[in-house]
């Protein structure tokens, strides 16, 4: 495939994300990380934009696109949506990954909240094997303050291999040290060595054995070899579609690569016992464990004790003998309150509104009405919206709170994780539960 194909491809993903390069001196850098991580308002602090920001997962479902300058350069920043890995289960997922690995962006950036870094890290490693221009912001640092909770960012940065960055967007801080690093990293003609995941003696040989066929095939390292022959390997179907898109090039269709990769998986099943679903656990894991084993060393003291106690908690409400049975009872107890404590408000509404049709009715009769307009004002719309009132509005006043403190507390998340081997097997995420629930409420 030639270089003309490749920049042709590379352009349409651009254009998708509305990145009209101007000039080719302009930078683009991709805004990356999980939801709530304050990614948006650091968006808007950066490029003067008044993006909406929200406080529930999968807000930034699209993109968004801004400018900034500094030190005469003009930047263009990309706000991918936040998602909390790569691995493409989801739509977010793909369009974050896609952007990273097709766009091409000189950098990306990635936004951690300083008070979960753990969960947060997971999906920085993942970006660091597609791509080493990577900068890291751990946002939040006055609420992590006021949690107790220290972090160790020059720390952070040595086990990592990249810049690691303290801000808080809200209020602007960091954000100067943000562009000088990024100014730095674009000018430098240096090589990065960022931290590189170690795992299991299997899969390393099976990504070895892999790597000389796909090398040939991806030329002019358009991809990462290791990490495109990792993804080939645990069965991502849709990496093969986006190459297919946008390098033109059809993976699918090359029989000694697809042979390869079956012949390999063979091996991994019959000789170590290893299968698709315990390939990709086994990978997940190896990122979970590098994650949680950075974080033990650049948190403090105080945090450790907390985090063991929320290890504790995991354990039971993510545990596959209680974890689907506490998920079942409290989300009993929460449509149990909302059906019951939604009847209280809706009968009064249902009475105002009743009274509220018999005064109307009353007055049309005193003006000599039509019967047409009564029954089209009063006995139509009127009374139409005084039952969707009465009937929508308690439920969802008393079922959303209740879901933003399940949030807020952390609990959703489980959930997900807890549904997503069921969600999987008729090609589907964990986090449509939420949706599930929302639409088991309004049935």
């Amino acid at each position: 495939m030639g270089l003309t194909n490749q920049s042709t491809g590379l352009k349409t993903l651009k254009d998708s994300f509305n990145v009209d390069l101007q000039s080719p001196d302009d930078i683009v850098i991709a805004l990356a990380g999980n939801p709530n991580t304050g990614k948006s308002t650091m968006f808007n602090s950066l490029t003067g934009l008044k993006q909406h920001t929200g406080n529930w997962p999968g807000k930034t479902v699209t993109n968004a696109r801004g400018t900034f300058s500094h030190n005469g350069q003009k930047y263009i920043l990309v706000d991918l949506p936040g998602t909390y890995s790569l691995l493409s289960n989801s739509v977010e997922e793909e369009i974050a990954r896609d952007f990273i690995c097709f766009g091409k962006p000189h950098a990306v950036v990635v936004v951690a909240d300083s008070t979960c870094l753990e969960r947060n890290l997971n999906l920085l490693l993942q970006i660091l094997e597609i791509t080493s221009n990577v900068i890291l912001c751990v946002n939040l640092i006055d609420e992590a303050k006021r949690k107790g909770i220290e972090i160790n960012c020059k720390k952070l940065s040595h086990e990592l291999g990249i810049t690691v960055i303290p801000t808080n967007a809200r209020n602007g801080i960091g954000l100067d040290t943000l562009k000088d690093s990024l100014h730095s990293m674009i000018t430098a003609e240096r090589t990065l060595s960022p931290i590189k995941i170690n795992y299991n003696d299997q899969i390393t040989e099976a990504v070895d054995e892999l790597c000389p066929i796909i090398s040939p095939v991806l030329e002019n390292d358009v991809l990462d070899i290791r990490w495109t022959s990792l993804r080939l390997l645990d069965g991502d179907s849709s990496i093969i579609k986006s190459i297919e898109k946008y390098l033109n090039i059809d993976l699918s269709s090359r029989e000694e690569i697809m042979s390869k990769i079956n012949s390999i998986k063979d091996d991994l099943e019959i000789i170590h016992n290893i299968n698709i679903d315990v390939l990709r656990e086994k990978i997940v894991s190896s990122i979970i464990d590098t994650a949680e084993s950075i974080t033990t060393k650049v948190i403090s003291e105080h945090k450790k004790k907390n985090k063991s106690f929320d290890r504790k908690i995991d354990k039971v409400i993510t545990s596959k003998a209680l974890g689907i049975p506490i998920m079942l009872l409290l989300l009993g107890i929460i449509f149990w309150i909302t059906i019951v404590g939604a009847n209280y408000p809706s009968a009064l509404l249902s009475n105002m509104f009743s009274t509220l049709e018999l005064k109307l009715t009353d007055f049309f009769n005193w003006i000599s009405a039509p019967a047409w307009l009564h029954g089209v004002i009063i006995l139509g719309l009127f009374r139409t919206l005084g039952w969707v009132i009465s009937v929508m509005l308690p439920p969802m006043a008393i079922f959303f709170p209740l879901f933003t403190l399940l949030e807020d507390l952390g609990y959703l998340p489980r959930i997900a994780f807890n549904l997503d081997y069921f969600f999987k097997k008729c090609c589907a995420h964990g986090k449509q539960a939420l949706t599930m629930c929302m639409v088991k409420l309004k049935l």
